[in-house]
């Protein structure tokens, strides 16, 4: 683990604060997608504005002055919300060539393309980046770098938060699916095989699906539209679903902001340390997983000792609980 200077530092916080003002200013922007126009109906102009890309929409009454009034302050609310999106990307894109100047920039760039996407279409907040990738959010929290090695990755995990509502995702998610977010962050991404949790791009890039074990009566399939991606069940995650969550803005490789919802470091440490132990975990991934929940907890010790280990989490379950004397060596 190697820290960062002072300059680094101060650069990953710029960064962070740039990215806040342009999500907020992406969001403006956003609510001027559709138009306002004059539509003719019965030789009679009403002001109409579009609510979606099928031309449905409300009509806000007949030409007046007050309508017109109402047009002329939308459009230059487009505008200036238009400009003031197009100054502030210029500004991250100036602060992007300055993070890769630093060597701060660190997450792959497919994972941070689909994380922006995920934000962009309001599900930062549905699903938890879990599994190696999450040790970016950590690095950039804390302020910190861990060895390249720790973080060789050629997939990412999202587990699915399935308290959500599905309809309310699947709405945001435009009814193409989590398939169709992955295809807007990268159009080569396609379902592994029918049905499956895994989406893979053309560099053999892939997306897990997961979720935690929901019980033995619990039949519904997890999934957000027809031909998309279906969730899997994966024994353990219900203690990192349950977990407080960590909201980091890191750096990817082009240098641009990558949102990333992590859940909290004590319990990724401790999990993974749990995980190295299971009889039933594929012998080649358990000292790396030991490896990871080490450098976690550590980076906890050193950087973040507003987050005790003595208070232990009680989301996590006895046997997880028991790794701690091990991380803490």
């Amino acid at each position: 683990m190697k820290l960062l200077s002072n300059q680094q530092r101060l650069h990953q916080v710029n960064t962070g604060q740039l990215f806040d003002n342009y999500r907020t200013a992406l969001a403006h922007a956003a609510s001027y997608t559709y138009a306002m126009r004059w539509k003719t109906v019965r030789n009679t102009e009403y002001l109409f504005r579009d609510r979606d890309r099928r031309g449905n929409g409300t009509s806000l009454g007949p030409r007046s002055a007050q309508t017109e009034d109402l047009l002329a302050a939308f459009t230059a609310g487009r505008g200036a919300a238009k400009e003031r999106l197009h100054l502030i990307r210029e500004k991250i894109e100036e602060q992007a060539r300055l993070n890769k100047a630093l060597r701060l920039n660190r997450v792959p760039r497919v994972v941070a393309r689909v994380l922006r996407e995920l934000d962009q279409a309001g599900l930062h907040d549905s699903f938890t980046v879990i599994g190696t990738q999450a040790l970016y959010g950590y690095e950039a929290a804390a302020g910190a770098h861990f060895l390249l090695e720790l973080l060789a990755s050629g997939d990412v995990d999202l587990l699915f938060d399935t308290r959500q509502r599905m309809t309310v995702v699947s709405e945001k998610l435009d009814g193409n699916g989590l398939l169709g977010l992955l295809k807007k962050a990268d159009k080569t991404f396609e379902c592994v095989r029918e049905n499956g949790f895994r989406a893979a791009n053309a560099g053999q890039f892939m997306v897990d699906l997961v979720i935690a074990p929901r019980g033995l009566s619990v039949a519904e399939n997890i999934t957000f539209a027809e031909s998309d991606l279906v969730a899997t069940d994966v024994p353990g995650l219900q203690w990192l679903l349950n977990s407080p969550k960590l909201d980091a803005v890191a750096v990817d490789e082009e240098g641009w902001p990558a949102p990333m919802r992590v859940p909290d470091p004590r319990a990724f440490a401790l999990h993974k340390a749990w995980l190295s132990g299971l009889l039933t975990r594929e012998p080649v991934k358990k000292p790396r997983d030991l490896d990871q929940a080490r450098a976690v907890a550590r980076l906890v010790q050193v950087e973040m000792p507003h987050l005790p280990f003595e208070s232990t989490l009680t989301s996590l379950h006895g046997d997880v609980r028991k790794m701690l004397p091990m991380l803490l060596r």
